[in-house]
């Protein structure tokens, strides 16, 4: 890996959030990515294999079965995160330390496909919420407190959307010959 650190860390590049409404067809393709996720992780988990599932993407990274697990993670709090924006006005919604959940024991004792298996079927049901929403449920917001900053449905949408095939990089990194 021979690679330069921004490009390990970020390997599609950081996150380009929108600043106004998306459209339909807009959404609808980043709505495509959240459901193509799951499938896509599984098949480069297969690729990697166990042994290189344990190798950092980049030196002080994380290794291929934390990627994983901390995809799981961030998901479902990104489908809590849609729901109280969509239940509540502008909830402060209640971030989380990734570094130190990942360092947690369940990670490396619990199988990758439990969270893949876990993945696809909140993948489901997430898919299935995004696609009733209405345009103005869509700027429903909510406010992080960690970057104190308020987002709308749309730029989260667009956010993890990124953030899968940001992970999914990750692990494509990992891949022999890469």
């Amino acid at each position: 890996m021979n690679q330069p650190e921004e490009t390990l860390k970020y390997p599609i590049g950081r996150p380009q959030l929108p600043t106004g409404p998306l459209t339909a067809a807009e959404r609808t393709a980043l709505i495509q990515q959240i459901a193509d996720l799951p499938a896509q992780l599984t098949a480069a988990a297969r690729a990697v294999g166990g042994v290189g599932l344990e190798r950092p993407y980049r030196p002080g990274g994380w290794n291929g079965r934390q990627v994983i697990h901390h995809v799981a993670d961030s998901h479902m709090n990104a489908y809590v995160r849609f729901r109280l924006a969509l239940t509540e006005d502008n909830p402060t919604i209640k971030p989380y330390e990734e570094s130190a959940w990942a360092e947690l024991p369940d990670v490396a004792a619990t199988p990758i496909t439990v969270s893949l298996t876990l993945l696809e079927a909140l993948h489901s049901r997430f898919v299935t919420l995004l696609h009733h929403l209405t345009d103005e449920q869509w700027q429903h917001t909510f406010y992080h407190p960690g970057n104190q900053r308020t987002s709308t449905l749309d730029q989260t949408l667009a956010l993890y959307a990124w953030h899968g095939r940001h992970h999914l990089g990750h692990l494509q990194l990992l891949l022999p010959n890469v």
